[in-house]
Parts: C-alpha cells; structure tokens; sequence
C-alpha cells in the first residue's frame, strides 16, 4: 500500500498512530455495504463496465462472508476498514479492486461510513 516514491513502509511509530483499526473495524458492513452501492452507481453511469461491477460485487461478498464467519484477518499494517477490505478484495479480484475508488476518496468513505453506522 506504501507505494510510488517511499522506498519502504511507515515507521513503527507512524503505523501506531496512523492505525484506526482497533476501533473502525466496527464498520466493515457499512464499509462494504457503500463499496456495493457505489459499484453499483459505476456500472449505471457507464463509469465501469458490468462485468468489472459482478467481479467486484462477487469479490465483496466473499470478504463480508470471510469476516461474518470469522476467518478474516484484520491487518494493523493496513491501518483502517478500508484498506484492510480493500487489500483483501484485490488478493481475490485482481486490479479491478483498484477501479472501486474511481471518482470516490477515502475521506468519502469514511463520511459514508459513519453516516450509515
């Protein structure tokens, strides 16, 4: 996730700060359930082809089902909800992960999620 010009990851010091998953965690059916809604704006719009929107919609709904069952694990080195969704959505699905977050930020996330909690 700490790509482009950092050569390595955080500090210990940063991921410590940094990290809000001990408690947004709480938020990963609403955090899913508005990467759902928004697949779903993508495909209307023609933003993202129907077939990216099934293959990421899929990939989402075997990570809800990963953390209702239990047998998710997540990641303090991801830092929140988000990213620790997303990261597992790509390790199923492949760079269409990455086209989730057309035309939506992580601040938008965030507000999406707590509105919906």
């Amino acid at each position: 996730m700490w790509g482009g010009r950092f050569a390595t990851g955080p500090d210990a010091i940063m991921e410590e700060i940094n990290a809000s998953i001990d408690f947004d965690r709480k938020l990963w059916r609403q955090d899913i359930r508005g990467s759902l809604a928004h697949a779903a704006m993508l495909a209307e719009t023609g933003i993202l082809t129907k077939d990216d929107v099934a293959t990421i919609t899929a990939g989402l709904k075997q990570v809800e089902g990963e953390i209702e069952a239990g047998s998710f694990t997540f990641s303090r080195a991801l830092e929140d909800v988000h990213m620790n969704v997303e990261s597992n959505l790509k390790d199923k699905i492949g760079l269409a992960a990455g086209r989730l977050h057309t035309a939506r930020s992580r601040n938008d996330q965030v507000a999406t999620d707590m509105r919906l909690w």
